[in-house]
């Protein structure tokens, strides 16, 4: 259409780089924090305890896998067996990885991460709700007018220790130790 033809490839080749740039995000440009570098892989943290000649990152990794363990079940089959519909029809597999970070005191943090967005959704919608800045203010204000006292609580790992309801399984990595390695797990 002569009509598109003047402003399409404008619009085509914004749009491109619009999305370079997208497919680049913060984390994978990140090589270092407080001067210390940061892991992208259990390899790459394994390395660097070695390279220092300290646990750190390993440590890390012990106790953020010490929490979410709780959620997985050790299947009795082989990968072959759920690929063959031969066990656990209808489940779905779901990747999952360790993202690392360094907090302000210098401490090592591991996440286990599980890469929801690739199973299919539920049937029913559903939505995880953030609290705002001003949900907050307002809550203070409340209590400093009614002269009540705030307590503050943080809770780590709350969604896997909740049921799942989707039928998913993963298969263990490095990060769930030498006796888990390669094993099959259902996520609880």
């Amino acid at each position: 259409e002569p009509a598109f033809a003047w402003w399409v490839p404008h619009f085509m080749a914004r749009r491109d780089r619009i999305v370079k740039k997208l497919a680049k995000s913060k984390y994978w440009r990140i090589f270092e924090k407080l001067g210390i570098r940061v892991p992208k892989t259990i390899e790459q943290a394994f390395k660097l305890d070695r390279e220092n000649g300290n646990t750190l990152w390993q440590d890390a990794i012990a106790k953020e896998m010490r929490h979410v363990i709780t959620a997985f079940s050790k299947a009795n089959c082989t990968l072959d067996d759920i690929k063959k519909h031969l066990k656990y029809v209808g489940f779905q597999r779901i990747g999952c990885h360790m993202v690392f970070d360094i907090k302000m005191d210098f401490t090592r943090k591991a996440r286990f991460i599980a890469g929801g967005h690739t199973t299919n959704p539920p049937p029913i919608l559903t939505y995880t709700s953030v609290v705002s800045c001003e949900s907050i203010w307002i809550a203070f204000l409340v209590a400093a007018l009614n002269d009540l006292d705030i307590s503050s609580a943080d809770i780590g790992n709350a969604y896997l220790n909740a049921p799942c309801k989707e039928k998913i399984y993963t298969v263990a990595g490095k990060e769930f130790g030498p006796d888990l390695e390669g094993q099959v797990l259902i996520v609880m």
